[in-house]
């Protein structure tokens, strides 16, 4: 008895500690949903094009600028459905959505991902697409790692899927639109439909 009890104060202290030192409130439904903008943004991504007649879309035209704001859209719902849910799931758990260890998990977060956003923009600038898709790729899963420091372990994972796509997108640049489909889109509804029933789930049913 006293060794069951022992176990259970350590696996206590052990999600205190674990609470205190990462933001584990991420919702994995906005995962999912992240995934399925994606999917729909690479979809209308996919006829502009093709109604342009055009192979590669030209900087500065008018098929160019509307890529870019469908990709802006995707990038914008996801934030947004993100925080939501993000919220919901930490009000419900009593934890705080603002504290240090968010802070922190958002500013490692987008170290990464702004550097990679401007980095990007500037070789968009100088007419260079080719590289465009791995780029996202790997900016996006150095974020996603760089972050897990400060959340879910997960999500390391994740992001080490990431820039292994965008090394092989890299490679293979012809192939660089359904690599972003499946490390956005695809890989986003496995990820959170796993986060969902590891880690959302269980707590609904105690």
């Amino acid at each position: 008895m006293d060794s069951k009890n022992y176990l259970q104060d350590i696996n206590e202290i052990k999600q205190m500690m674990n609470r205190s030192s990462r933001f584990i409130s991420l919702s994995g439904l906005s995962g999912i949903l992240a995934g399925i903008y994606a999917l729909i943004g690479a979809a209308i991504a996919y006829w502009l094009v093709k109604i342009s007649g055009e192979d590669t879309v030209a900087s500065g035209g008018h098929i160019y600028t509307m890529v870019l704001v469908d990709l802006f859209l995707i990038a914008l719902f996801s934030i947004i459905t993100a925080i939501f849910l993000t919220t919901r799931k930490a009000k419900k758990n009593g934890e705080k959505i603002w504290d240090k260890t968010s802070r922190r998990l958002i500013i490692n977060f987008l170290i990464p991902l702004v550097t990679g956003g401007i980095y990007i923009l500037i070789i968009l600038g100088q007419q260079k697409y080719g590289q465009t898709a791995a780029l996202m790729l790997i900016f996006y899963g150095l974020a996603l790692i760089n972050a897990s420091k400060y959340s879910l372990g997960d999500i390391r994972y994740l992001g080490l899927i990431e820039v292994t796509l965008g090394l092989i997108c890299a490679l293979f640049p012809g192939f660089g639109f359904w690599l972003w489909v499946l490390g956005f889109g695809i890989l986003h509804i496995v990820y959170g439909i796993w986060m969902h029933y590891k880690y959302d789930l269980p707590k609904k049913a105690s």
